[in-house]
């Protein structure tokens, strides 16, 4: 007979949650316990407080974060960025993704672990009710297979209400994160007939994370996520990840009772694969499906702990340094992605910091000729638009800057309403002694009482030759 052959590497040709025949395996991780689980634990009540308290913490009266995409208006840290501000946004985009690929490249997916809303609400909440619940894996196993009864039903009643609640109220905060809070509580307390669609959107987001967090679960990491699929391209073997120390766990073998071990640390208990959220074996080396949530090294450590080996047989750590035996270095990429990250940061801020809290554009009137009036005047025809991006209404007048001249109003009293908008037309009228060729640039100030909120610059037709 012929020696059979077995392939180290045939584990990626297929993921965890998935059988031979293309079934769903359902998962059922044990509980996790350890000083790492508790690190998590903090970090994910920090950013649940956060999360749900957003919408009602203002600045200057306006939301911390308001991501109005049917208005295409976006608050962010109480600005207001309209699409005139688009290219801040862009900026501030292109400032995050570089973020999130230096940190990827550094440390793996540590964001996915620790950060990602999909992994704190799954494993944070859901999960903790399920283990509230139903017991540990398994105890949910066997509730899983047990026949229907009354134990069974009344544990899956108050387990699925529960999740219905919480996809309730996400869908809620999800909402008033989009139209904001005063907005949402209108839908709320008003009649449902005048706000079927804000209504509609509700019970759509309800379904949407009942439907993620009760059944899809995992798969949105391994499946549908587009940054775990592209950790692939951006990490190397000097990526910081949780990582197996072979060298030191390898050959593995079962603890046994009364006898000398020459065996490596690793006993095989399969701990680290139990409590696992996306069902891999951390020990085949960095994988797709990880997500940094060191759910295996709390294990392991347990473990270690246990037979009284020292701790961190898995670890965060690159390949490099496992197989060199030496710690990370900063490499030249790491560098150079930080400088990028340094000046987008920079840039965002300063145009930030350097940007109008009103916008005007002002142009000719199209189609209008220039007029001469009394006095060796000449005068053009303008539009001017709006645009006010705080919680203050303000009036305004204009005033000709550059060359010397007067402005007229079509409408009198212009006042510019609290983040809304307002159009005006108006005619500049200038000497013709003024007027030295055919298109001169023009200065418009634009004031609110006595104090200049913007200028604009603008063509005036018309010669004094």
């Amino acid at each position: 007979m012929g020696q059979v052959v077995v392939d180290k590497e045939a584990f990626r040709d297929s993921i965890a949650t998935v059988d031979k025949e293309g079934k769903r395996v359902w998962l059922y991780p044990k509980k996790p316990a350890g000083k790492f689980y508790n690190y998590r634990k903090l970090v994910s009540y920090g950013f649940l407080i956060l999360l749900f308290a957003g919408p009602f913490i203002k600045i200057n009266n306006l939301p911390i974060l308001m991501l109005n995409l049917p208005e295409r208006k976006f608050i962010i840290f109480g600005m207001i960025f309209w699409p005139q501000d688009f290219f801040i946004l862009l900026l501030g985009f292109l400032a995050f993704v570089v973020f999130i690929i230096l940190f990827t490249i550094v440390y793996g997916r540590v964001f996915c672990g620790w950060v990602c809303p999909q992994t704190i609400f799954m494993e944070m909440v859901f999960r903790r009710i399920e283990y509230w619940i139903e017991g540990d894996h398994m105890k949910q196993k066997a509730l899983d297979r047990a026949e229907w009864n009354v134990d069974k039903i009344l544990k899956r009643t108050a387990k699925h209400g529960l999740f219905l609640l919480i996809s309730f109220l996400i869908a809620h905060t999800f909402l008033a994160y989009i139209i904001g809070v005063d907005a949402l509580k209108e839908i709320v307390l008003d009649s449902p007939s005048n706000h079927l669609a804000g209504l509609t959107s509700l019970i759509i987001f309800t379904g949407i994370f009942y439907g993620v967090f009760t059944w899809f679960r995992e798969q949105v990491c391994t499946i549908v996520c587009p940054y775990g699929r592209l950790q692939g391209v951006m990490m190397d073997q000097k990526t910081t990840v949780i990582a197996y120390d072979y060298k030191r766990g390898e050959p593995r073998e079962k603890l046994h009772k009364n006898q000398v071990r020459t065996q490596g640390d690793c006993i095989d208990c399969y701990q680290c694969v139990q409590v696992c959220p996306t069902g891999i074996d951390i020990r085949n080396g960095t994988q797709l499906e990880c997500i940094n949530c060191t759910a295996c090294m709390d294990a392991c450590n347990n473990i270690m702990n246990m037979i009284g080996k020292p701790e961190n047989l898995i670890k965060y750590a690159s390949e490099e340094a496992i197989a060199e035996g030496r710690s990370g270095r900063f490499t030249w990429r790491m560098k150079s992605y930080t400088t990028v990250l340094f000046l987008l940061t920079v840039g965002f801020v300063t145009l930030l910091a350097t940007r109008n809290n009103v916008d005007a554009t002002i142009l000719r009137t199209p189609g209008m000729l220039y007029q001469h009036k009394g006095n060796n005047q000449i005068s053009n025809l303008y539009n001017i638009h709006i645009i006010n991006k705080t919680m203050d209404a303000m009036p305004i007048t204009l005033k000709l800057l550059e060359p010397q001249g007067n402005i007229q109003l079509v409408k009198e009293n212009l006042v510019l309403p609290e983040q809304g908008i307002i159009e005006g037309v108006f005619f500049v009228e200038i000497p013709k002694n003024e007027l030295k060729k055919t298109s001169t640039e023009i200065k418009i100030g634009v004031y609110s009482g006595e104090k200049l909120i913007t200028t604009e610059k603008t063509k005036f037709l018309g010669s004094g030759i």
